[in-house]
Protein backbone atom coordinates (compact mmCIF):
# COMPACT_ATOMS: atom_id res chain seq x y z
CA UNK A 1 0.00 0.00 0.00
CA UNK A 2 1.37 3.17 -1.19
CA UNK A 3 1.40 6.51 1.41
CA UNK A 4 0.24 9.83 -0.60
CA UNK A 5 2.57 12.06 0.10
CA UNK A 6 2.62 15.92 -0.78
CA UNK A 7 5.24 18.96 -0.60
CA UNK A 8 4.23 21.63 0.32
CA UNK A 9 5.57 24.46 -1.75
CA UNK A 10 6.96 28.13 -0.51
CA UNK A 11 4.24 29.99 -0.30
CA UNK A 12 1.47 27.77 -1.57
CA UNK A 13 -1.59 27.71 0.87
CA UNK A 14 -2.88 24.66 3.04
CA UNK A 15 -5.79 24.53 0.96
CA UNK A 16 -4.22 24.31 -2.35
CA UNK A 17 -2.08 21.67 -0.96
CA UNK A 18 -4.50 19.79 0.88
CA UNK A 19 -6.48 19.30 -2.47
CA UNK A 20 -4.07 18.09 -3.83
CA UNK A 21 -3.46 15.47 -1.07
CA UNK A 22 -7.45 14.38 -1.51
CA UNK A 23 -6.67 13.87 -5.04
CA UNK A 24 -3.39 11.83 -4.59
CA UNK A 25 -5.33 9.84 -1.98
CA UNK A 26 -8.03 9.40 -4.42
CA UNK A 27 -5.63 8.76 -7.79
CA UNK A 28 -3.83 5.77 -5.35
CA UNK A 29 -7.45 4.31 -3.93
CA UNK A 30 -5.99 4.90 -0.39
CA UNK A 31 -10.02 5.22 0.77
CA UNK A 32 -11.17 2.77 -1.19
CA UNK A 33 -8.93 0.33 0.23
CA UNK A 34 -9.48 1.77 3.62
CA UNK A 35 -13.40 1.41 3.30
CA UNK A 36 -12.99 -2.45 1.78
CA UNK A 37 -11.18 -3.30 4.85
CA UNK A 38 -13.35 -2.06 7.40
CA UNK A 39 -14.77 -5.10 7.77
CA UNK A 40 -13.69 -8.74 7.64
CA UNK A 41 -15.94 -10.56 4.81
CA UNK A 42 -16.07 -14.10 3.87
CA UNK A 43 -14.29 -15.46 1.34
CA UNK A 44 -17.72 -16.90 -0.23
CA UNK A 45 -19.33 -13.22 0.14
CA UNK A 46 -16.24 -11.67 -1.74
CA UNK A 47 -16.60 -14.15 -4.57
CA UNK A 48 -20.39 -13.53 -4.68
CA UNK A 49 -20.04 -9.87 -4.67
CA UNK A 50 -17.63 -10.36 -7.18
CA UNK A 51 -20.43 -12.38 -9.48
CA UNK A 52 -22.45 -9.64 -9.03
CA UNK A 53 -20.18 -7.22 -10.00
CA UNK A 54 -19.12 -8.60 -13.37
CA UNK A 55 -23.13 -9.29 -13.76
CA UNK A 56 -23.80 -5.71 -13.32
CA UNK A 57 -21.21 -4.40 -15.61
CA UNK A 58 -22.29 -7.56 -18.42
CA UNK A 59 -26.09 -6.02 -18.08
CA UNK A 60 -24.55 -2.37 -18.54
CA UNK A 61 -22.42 -3.14 -21.32
CA UNK A 62 -25.62 -5.02 -23.02
CA UNK A 63 -27.78 -2.25 -22.77
CA UNK A 64 -25.61 0.30 -24.16
CA UNK A 65 -24.66 -1.78 -27.03
CA UNK A 66 -28.40 -1.89 -27.58
CA UNK A 67 -28.65 2.14 -27.28
CA UNK A 68 -26.29 2.56 -29.85
CA UNK A 69 -27.85 0.03 -31.92
CA UNK A 70 -31.37 2.15 -31.73
CA UNK A 71 -29.31 5.53 -32.76
CA UNK A 72 -28.41 4.05 -36.00
CA UNK A 73 -32.04 3.09 -37.03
Amino acid sequence: MKLATVKVEEGESIDKALKRFKRECERDGILREWKKRAYYEKPATLRKNKKKAAERRQLKKLRKMQMRMNKRY
